[in-house]
């Protein structure tokens, strides 16, 4: 897998990936003990709400932002965003009102929600290779799970020699040292965009995607894996410190099973997805879940709650990881940075849905009943992502031109055979082809 390393351009966008995590990884323990030294026993709830400015500014921001990336160079755009987030994290230590903190993260998480789905979108241009492809995706989720593992670890030993406020300054730099990272290279022009209005841009991702079978399908995945994720990361401490009665320790070594499966998955996908499709491969992860969802009603014990986790971190990297390429296949590159910010910010819909749920559960009806009503909200997720995308998914798709005249130059030479131009192609939401076509047409 690392071998994709080689590749310069890659290499450095890979780099930058990892260090601006582990900046954002110190802000996060330094914002939960900034919080707790403004509101005290209060700061719960203001992290409650920074969780949920950060999922609106996702779901609002990602698919206005991407509507004006085509305006400029991808780099360009890139390096000023890294330098807004790292403007904002110099700032943080210098608050002293709750109010202060929220505008903050929301501008953190905007600049967060143009950066993230603008930078996906550049790596299938970076990699056009599809196995590279494959383990650039894989060398990501890695990258998102060491951070959850290595970040805290770092904080802490951090904050044995440094206040809190100085984390933030690990911030800055991870964000400085990620522009810089990105500067240092060259990065594919996007494709010349046809000109289109602002409402335009802002929703043809969303048209693009919801107009796509297999798109549907990893909404109804992403769905999926926000409920069973959303009992994860909301619920591990309330069971294990609460329920169990262990410490916090105890609650790191459960998040940190449940990240070992998902890396362990992450390892193992680029192997597999050449013997699976993605829809197999995808189902099967949240089948995993789903499965350890219902069972997790019975499991009792520390030791249960780690092998469960492990299982469902297996489960929730194989469902998630091939969204990228599922993203790639379905837009030509001028629509991908658009179809990219789509699924970001449908799939944090989907988190901003089942965190508040996952909560309210087990607060008023306890772990087992969060357990099943979770795991029913998965398996109908599942189902719904098996009837709309098809088992039968070809790139090349057979389909007919009912109203463009025979040598239009999208249909070339292609014969009219009475009721319109039918010709096959790889397949693809665009102008010319603004919905899918139905079976056997």
């Amino acid at each position: 897998m690392l071998n994709v390393l080689s590749h310069r351009t890659y290499r450095h966008l890979f780099a930058a990936q990892v260090i601006a995590l582990i900046g954002t990884g110190l802000a996060t323990v330094a914002l939960g003990l900034l919080a707790f030294e403004l509101a005290g026993d209060n700061a719960g709830m203001v992290l409650g709400t920074a969780l949920a400015i950060k999922m609106v500014a996702y779901v609002g921001v990602a698919p206005v932002a991407a509507a004006f990336a085509d305006r400029l160079p991808r780099r360009t755009m890139l390096v000023t965003l890294d330098l807004v987030r790292a403007a904002v994290a110099l700032l943080l230590p210098f608050v002293s009102q709750i109010w202060q903190v929220y505008l903050l993260i929301f501008v953190l998480q905007a600049a967060s929600a143009a950066f993230t789905p603008t930078f996906q979108a550049t790596i299938p241009d970076v990699l056009p290779d599809e196995k590279d492809y494959t383990k650039a995706l894989s060398l990501s989720r890695l990258a998102y799970d060491m951070e959850s593992l290595v970040s805290p670890m770092l904080a802490a030993a951090l904050l044995t020699v440094i206040g809190f406020h100085d984390l933030f300054a690990g911030t800055v730099v991870g964000f400085l040292v990620s522009a810089a990272l990105v500067v240092s290279v060259e990065l594919p022009a996007h494709p010349a965009p046809q000109r289109r209005g602002i409402y335009e841009r802002t929703t043809r991702g969303l048209r693009i995607y919801l107009a796509t079978p297999r798109l549907r399908g990893l909404l109804a995945i992403s769905a999926a894996v926000a409920a069973a994720g959303s009992m994860v990361f909301v619920n591990t401490v309330v069971i294990v410190q609460a329920g169990l009665g262990l410490t916090q320790s105890a609650v790191a070594l459960a998040l940190a099973s449940f990240g070992a499966g998902s890396m362990l998955a992450a390892l193992a996908l680029p192997g597999m997805l050449e013997k699976l499709t993605d829809r197999t491969a995808m189902l099967g992860g949240i089948s995993v879940m789903i499965v350890g969802l219902f069972a997790g009603t019975f499991v009792v014990g520390h030791t249960g709650l780690m092998v469960l986790w492990f299982l469902l971190g297996i489960g929730y990297s194989t469902a998630q990881t091939p969204s990228g390429r599922l993203l790639r296949r379905s837009a030509h590159p001028e629509d991908r940075p658009a179809l990219f910010a789509a699924q970001f910010a449908l799939s944090h819909a989907c988190w901003l849905l089942f965190y508040p749920l996952a909560g309210w559960l087990g607060a008023r009806f306890g772990m087992p009943t969060s357990f099943a009503v979770l795991g029913a909200a998965g398996a109908l997720s599942a189902w719904l992502a098996s009837r709309v995308w098809h088992s039968q998914d070809p790139d090349v798709v057979e389909h007919e031109h009912p109203d463009l005249p025979v040598g239009h130059a999208h249909t070339n030479a292609d014969v009219d055979r009475g009721d319109g131009v039918r010709h096959a192609h790889a397949f693809v939401v665009d102008d010319q082809h603004p919905h899918w076509p139905s079976v056997g047409r």
